[in-house]
């Protein structure tokens, strides 16, 4: 019987060959850049010493981990990273929704495209150069103060206001990433039935209505599955943007949990101590991603598992 199913399964294999070639190679990236250096957590625990290396260092516990929950600094990282990453899940997440039911609706096919191609083209420009960007934008004499010129309002160094960080650290993630966010969506909608909308006109639905009725509700599934995965990533807020666009007078809203990492731990050369809070953050995220789910499949009976 063993030699039987050895030889289905050596049939099945020799079947689906190509299509198991094809996932070989993320399955490869995967262990190679994710799971393998997995075993680099152990650090967390350790004093670390590269001349020692990983098996050689001395084990602490969890002293990294107190360390961090007992710094004076630590509730205002925790307060500006999870207000950064609520502010920008509340506006940031709904917004490609939002332009993937508007193209959607769209009739003329040609100004759909320069939309989308519009929309797409941030995401394929460097961090740095977007910041760049957003930096001259809000400068002392950049396209925000002349605008706001018109209006009789005295022009400001935005960026040298605490209060202005986050409208503005979120406003250009979302200008940044909407249009290649909305991609998912604009599948999710190409698989609506048609005749569901047929059966709504025949009801004596409008386009505003079809849209509430039949649009979102075909696509929540995808909502759903999206909202969750965000939600693990509440902790974490990339430090690149925020290296490039803050400094010393917006450290009170502007300093978050990575940035602290990079300047404790990279710059200090407190391995130890980074990976401590990496794995701090991503314990949270997973606590995150685990309820969100239960609640959507509570909710809806949508989830990743």
């Amino acid at each position: 019987m063993s030699i039987i199913n050895f030889k289905r399964i050596g049939t099945r294999l020799h079947r689906s060959r190509y299509l198991y070639l094809l996932i070989l190679l993320p399955v490869i990236y995967y262990l190679l850049f994710h799971y393998r250096p997995m075993y680099g957590i152990l650090i967390a625990f350790q004093n670390f010493r590269v001349a020692r290396g990983i098996w050689g260092s001395d084990w602490v516990g969890l002293l990294h981990f107190r360390r961090f929950l007992g710094d004076p600094y630590f509730w205002q990282l925790v307060r500006n990273t999870f207000l950064i990453s609520f502010y920008g899940l509340l506006w940031g997440f709904p917004a490609p929704i939002i332009l993937a039911i508007m193209l959607n609706e769209l009739r003329l096919k040609r100004f759909k495209r320069f939309v989308q191609s519009v929309s797409y083209l941030p995401h394929f420009i460097s961090v740095v150069v977007i910041s760049g960007m957003v930096v001259r934008f809000v400068s002392f004499d950049g396209l925000i103060n002349q605008i706001t010129g018109l209006f009789g309002i005295a022009p400001r160094q935005f960026l040298m206001f605490p209060q202005y960080f986050r409208t503005i650290f979120i406003s250009s993630g979302i200008w940044s990433s909407v249009g290649w966010g909305s991609i998912i969506y604009l599948a999710a909608l190409s698989g609506v039935n048609p005749e569901l909308y047929e059966a709504a006109s025949i009801d004596g639905a409008g386009r505003f209505r079809k849209m509430i009725s039949v649009t979102l509700p075909s696509i929540t599934p995808t909502i759903s599955i999206m909202l969750v995965l965000n939600l693990g990533r509440i902790l974490s807020v990339g430090h690149e943007r925020v290296l490039l666009l803050y400094n010393g007078a917006i450290f009170e809203t502007a300093d978050v949990i990575s940035t602290f990492v990079f300047r404790r731990g990279i710059m200090g050369n407190d391995f130890s101590f980074a990976t401590a809070i990496g794995l701090f953050e991503s314990l949270i995220g997973l606590v995150f991603i685990i309820t969100a789910n239960k609640i959507s499949n509570l909710i809806s009976e949508n989830g990743l598992w």
